[in-house]
């Protein structure tokens, strides 16, 4: 890498570009990234990159840039993502499954977002519905095109790389249904599981999802208690992260669930802010604080008013909120944290 950045006022050049672009952009508190996109871009110009490494930044700006606009018009929708075996045939028992619990979710207003290929991804698209479908295709030579359902339409965008691919998969989705698959398959579940493990994602209701009769996630979980949980290689608790049936009931009803009353969450300096769908009694308040009491680093877990950056930024001033000074460690036991709130109010059945 070269550094010509000196021979160059970046600066002034990011400054000039913003202010002819800014009569072009919405108000918002984005325009720090903007800035920050611009001038990092033009440092990346200088720094002489060789071919593979500007063809990589290019793509995935590309790349990104078609995404973003794909899942844009949707982004109230609530979306599950589905992953599985490209591999499956029509006619397997597993395919029929995946096209009966994509359509059930569907009809509690789900979209469905998967990979847009063929096997499992197909099933989960015909079950919801090309209008209710999302597709996040990869060019592979086996794998070229996306599936006939989702091709041609506007929810599809083709990806040449994996790990752009993987961000979009799983950064727009509120639940995740994975059904057996092979080492693809297997990369997505285990790195969706990473990222909420280590909060890098906000916490979602995972499904490992069997055809009755099969096993498959039952011996990925076999192993994740025999030679993961047993070694101390991850948290027992980490384990409430994945819920494991083979029923599309319990699949659906383990998802819709999950917002009974959890909505969502966010960081404000120390505070793990947690936003309900109903106010929390007193009794309620004492309970959770008696059983998950171990998770606040200092005080306890009380009820707080919006705070003024989530009146700023509009983030659902409306309802109420809790609050505590989260560890940041032990996110399966947030999970159960999160199920402890939502056993409050009426099981939603499927």
């Amino acid at each position: 890498m070269v550094d010509n950045s000196d021979r160059v006022n970046i600066e002034e050049i990011c400054q000039s570009l913003l202010s002819e672009l800014m009569p072009y952009l919405e108000p918002q508190k984005s325009h720090i990234f903007l800035e920050e996109i611009i001038n990092d871009s033009l440092h990346f110009v200088l720094d002489r990159p060789n071919g593979l490494d500007a063809k990589i930044m290019k793509t995935t700006i590309q790349e990104m840039r078609a995404a973003f606009a794909v899942f844009a018009p949707f982004a109230a929708q609530k979306k599950v993502t589905i992953f599985g075996s490209a591999r499956v045939k029509e006619n397997a028992p597993l395919y029929a499954h995946t096209v009966e619990v994509a359509a059930e979710l569907a009809q509690h207003d789900w979209m469905v977002v998967t990979g847009a290929g063929p096997g499992i991804m197909e099933a989960g698209m015909k079950g919801a519905g090309a209008e209710k479908s999302i597709g996040v295709s990869i060019r592979l030579p086996m794998e070229n095109e996306a599936n006939a359902l989702i091709a041609n339409d506007s929810k599809h965008v083709s990806m040449r790389y994996f790990f752009t691919r993987k961000l979009m998969l799983v950064k727009e989705s509120q639940a995740f249904i994975c059904l057996p698959g092979g080492f693809g398959t297997l990369d997505e579940t285990f790195e969706l599981l990473t990222l909420v493990q280590t909060g890098k994602s906000m916490p979602v209701p995972i499904v490992f999802l069997d055809a009755p009769g099969d096993t498959y996630w039952e011996q990925v979980n076999a192993f994740i208690q025999n030679e993961l949980v047993s070694r101390d290689l991850v948290s027992g608790a980490d384990t409430s992260l994945f819920f494991i049936t083979n029923s599309i009931q319990e699949a659906v009803s383990e998802i819709r669930n999950f917002y009974t009353n959890y909505h969502s969450l966010r960081y404000i300096g120390k505070s793990l802010i947690i936003r309900l769908q109903h106010s929390i009694t007193d009794q309620q308040l004492e309970l959770m604080n008696k059983e998950f009491g171990y998770l606040c680093t200092s005080g306890s877990i009380e009820r707080t008013e919006t705070h003024k950056v989530e009146l700023r930024d509009s983030d659902h001033p409306e309802l109420p909120r809790i609050k505590f000074s989260f560890t940041k460690v032990e996110y399966g036991d947030l999970r159960r944290f999160i199920n402890r709130l939502n056993s409050f109010y009426p099981i939603v059945s499927s």
